[in-house]
């Protein structure tokens, strides 16, 4: 009698446990020797579900981001995980894949299919599940939220790609390079070099380039380090010849009481121990309402031995 291919076969579970998490395609089954019989008597006995036409996982329920993202391969195959399903750091509510751009395909609930001539040589091939260079998809993350007008969504997506350290700016250079024609190429370098430089967040950007560069005041220091508290802590931006600090403050890590009262601690004990002040600006300073709070910013600089002036932007009133 022939033998019949069953869920527990090894090269069925090697593929299921070890290498795409619960999920096989119809053709894997084949390979492996199944039949169309063999197929249906797994879906008959519930040890296979069909996720997707010609796609099955291995239980009911909520499928995982991971079995999300193998099925939305194999149903889209020959494809790569894209955009933020490949850029270090993200966590998508949808699947974004990429096909060839000669491909059309129907829509697929929960999955972003997106066309391109770089298939083959901007995808890691072996990786489980096989996705876009990391570098690569920052950059096409980047230029996708620059089209749509969010600039500090794009900022916000080389910070997050970059603390994960699976990409530095270097790779993200090296990545522009290859490519002939970037959105807002200028845009991007700016953004890269920003982040290597040390401004670490969507805010902070916001204010090296919105308040102290379109207003001429001088250049500040980045990322510098301070033991006033007896611990060591970071300071976003100081003006180290004049004794002032400007802390930029997300909304995220300031809004409990033990994180403000952190801050005023740093605050206090800067000004004791080495006679800086510390000014704080919020979002809402810095994008709604940049040209004044550099005019104040620019008011406590001259008051702590600056002798330059704060300049009009194009912005100004």
């Amino acid at each position: 009698m022939p033998r019949h291919l069953d869920i527990n076969h090894p090269g069925l579970q090697e593929l299921l446990r070890r290498e795409q998490n619960g999920v096989v395609s119809r053709q894997q089954l084949l390979d492996l020797g199944a039949t169309d019989h063999d197929i249906a008597r797994m879906l008959r006995r519930r040890e296979l579900h069909a996720a997707q036409p010609g796609v099955y996982v291995d239980h009911t329920g909520r499928l995982t981001r991971a079995q999300r993202e193998w099925v939305a391969l194999f149903t889209c195959a020959p494809a790569a995980l894209s955009h933020e399903s490949a850029m270090p750091g993200s966590d998508p509510s949808v699947v974004h894949v990429c096909v060839d751009q000669r491909r059309t395909l129907a829509r697929i609930a929960g999955v972003v299919v997106h066309r391109t001539s770089h298939l083959q040589n901007r995808v890691d091939w072996h990786s489980r599940p096989p996705r876009v260079q990391p570098e690569h998809a920052t950059i096409d993350v980047i230029e996708a939220r620059i089209r749509s007008g969010d600039v500090a969504g794009a900022y916000a997506a080389v910070t997050r790609a970059c603390h994960t350290r699976e990409v530095v700016p270097r790779m993200l250079r090296a990545a522009l390079a290859e490519r002939k024609h970037v959105t807002q190429r200028r845009m991007v370098v700016g953004m890269i070099d920003d982040v290597e430089q040390g401004a670490n967040s969507v805010l902070e950007r916001g204010y090296l380039q919105l308040v102290e560069r379109a207003h001429g005041l001088p250049r500040s220091r980045r990322q510098r380090t301070s033991h006033a508290t007896g611990k060591r802590t970071d300071q976003h931006v100081r003006y180290e010849e004049y004794g002032v600090i400007v802390e930029p403050d997300g909304r995220a890590f300031h809004d409990s009481p033990e994180a403000r009262d952190v801050d005023a601690r740093r605050d206090l004990a800067e000004r004791a121990v080495s006679g800086a002040v510390t000014l704080r600006v919020t979002y809402g300073l810095v994008f709604n309402d940049a040209c004044r709070t550099a005019a104040w910013i620019g008011q406590v600089l001259q008051r702590c031995g600056w002798q330059g002036e704060v300049q009009r932007c194009p912005q100004c009133a």
